[in-house]
């Protein structure tokens, strides 16, 4: 494994390690305004939600890496401690990326990368119309982090109002996560997409107390059929099944065909169960995946 020191790698190179490593990141797309009322657009990936309630987001303007300038959204929030904060999904992708181009002071990020400015209800700074969500914010506070190049600025925004359209919310009114399109940043050039065939569930085990990795056998832990992953799904079930559960596991048909056709041979036997808990365990079927294993 690679090991580095921080303080022996220059801002260039820390900054490609961790926005490589330390992603996807969902991105802020802020609209802000200066004292003379100028409107500025631009794209953070430093962004992320840090409470409910109150509603609460921070992005961070960072230092140039290049040169240590200052970005004009920070400017902004420092002059007017308003924004909105627009997200970001693929069919306005390409038009955020144009957006974070570095414009003189006092250009309309919104008319160089052909957004349509919507008036807000409660801030300032206008929304961007084709935004699926839109969060309208007060700066709680800005927090400088450095001063040197690559240094972040932390804004602490507030969330008044939000706008949501109508086309991305399910039959409950509720946003859809296969409907919004979201996209986030990578490291260099690269951007990743939510779409619908890379969506996947974990249950969160919060109603439940999961018994845990360790309560599985040896022979289970070190499968070399199943994966960490496997592991994880296996001991999250509240309980191990009863002896009686387990045993009557052997005559589902699938299940004795291993059996009857391993006799003798414990080896291929643990390998074929192993193999076939883990097709139950991809189709959702973890109870079933755990009388396997423990067959």
């Amino acid at each position: 494994m690679l090991s580095l020191d921080c303080k022996d790698l220059n801002p260039i190179q820390l900054q490609n390690y961790l926005q490589y490593a330390i992603a996807p990141r969902p991105i802020c797309f802020a609209s802000t305004i200066d004292a003379e009322g100028n409107v500025n657009l631009s794209p953070f990936s430093f962004f992320n939600l840090m409470g409910s309630n109150p509603p609460v987001c921070v992005f961070s303007p960072a230092r140039r890496v290049r040169d240590n300038t200052t970005k004009h959204t920070l400017e902004n929030v420092l002059a007017v401690k308003e924004c909105v904060i627009n997200i970001v999904n693929y069919a306005m992708v390409q038009q955020t990326s144009l957006a974070s181009t570095e414009y003189a002071k006092g250009v309309n990020e919104f008319e160089k990368a052909g957004f349509t400015m919507l008036k807000s209800d409660l801030v300032k700074p206008p929304r961007v119309a084709e935004a699926p969500v839109q969060l309208e914010c007060v700066i709680n506070d800005v927090i400088a982090l450095g001063e040197k190049n690559g240094a972040g600025n932390l804004v602490i925004a507030e969330i008044k109002r939000i706008h949501i359209k109508e086309e991305i919310l399910d039959a409950d009114g509720r946003i859809d996560q296969q409907k919004i399109d979201l996209v986030a940043r990578l490291g260099g050039d690269w951007y990743c997409r939510v779409t619908a065939e890379n969506l996947f569930k974990v249950a969160k085990p919060l109603a439940t107390l999961g018994i845990g990795v360790d309560r599985l056998p040896h022979n289970v832990r070190n499968s070399k059929v199943l994966s960490g992953n496997d592991l994880g799904m296996l001991g999250n079930v509240e309980h191990l099944p009863t002896t009686e559960e387990i045993e009557a596991i052997r005559y589902q048909v699938n299940v004795k065909d291993i059996l009857d056709a391993t006799i003798g041979d414990e080896n291929n036997r643990e390998r074929e169960l192993h193999e076939l808990a883990k097709l139950f365990l991809k189709e959702g079927n973890v109870a079933d995946a755990l009388k396997i294993v423990l067959l």
